[in-house]
């Protein structure tokens, strides 16, 4: 994958999960894949880390988290 259409798609995924964490929600579907994907407010609201290395993760775990 091209470093542009990398930069695109986390532009995306990025406007995607701020757009459903201003609206309160969990989870959204990934563009790409269509799996379900847990927002900032959800690892928030659980209140601790799962240690999965999630995309949105709060806590640290992933240093390469899209907050």
């Amino acid at each position: 994958m091209m470093q542009s259409e990398e930069t695109s798609q986390y532009q995306k995924i990025k406007e995607i999960h701020d757009k459903m964490c201003l609206q309160s929600k969990d989870y959204y579907r990934d563009p790409l894949t269509n799996n379900l994907v847990f927002t900032k407010n959800k690892h928030l609201n659980r209140g601790y880390c799962c240690r999965n290395i999630c995309r949105h993760c709060p806590y640290g775990t992933n240093p390469k988290a899209i907050l």
